[in-house]
């Protein structure tokens, strides 16, 4: 009875992670694809600066998780991508609470690109 009840936890703490954020757009890799040259997007990428170091897509800026947000342009959609997704999630969230209305997430990350 308590494997069940910790199988059940975990799995509703990863369903809880993965749900998508209220005002967020996510995108995937292929999406992506087809506007990173656009100029009325600003690109973040919210990995370490070793991590970005060793791989990067030119157009995205390297600001790591955990910077000041609120200095980004709030005229622009700012696209995030991390590793995986769930860095780039959190930096999503960051900017709606700053009253960031145009946000979009990468969903698969890096990893997927």
């Amino acid at each position: 009875m308590e494997t069940i009840l910790v199988i059940a936890v975990i799995v509703a703490f990863l369903a809880w992670r993965m749900k998508p954020t209220k005002g967020v757009n996510t995108i995937s890799t292929t999406e992506l694809k087809s506007m990173i040259n656009d100029k009325d997007k600003l690109f973040i990428d919210v990995r370490t600066p070793a991590e970005y170091k060793a791989r990067n897509v030119k157009q995205f800026k390297n600001i790591p998780l955990g910077s000041d947000f609120s200095k980004l342009p709030k005229n622009k959609e700012i696209v995030v991508i991390c590793q995986s997704g769930m860095r780039s999630k959190q930096a999503c969230n960051q900017l709606k609470k700053l009253g960031y209305s145009r946000v979009t997430n990468i969903r698969g990350g890096m990893s997927a690109y």
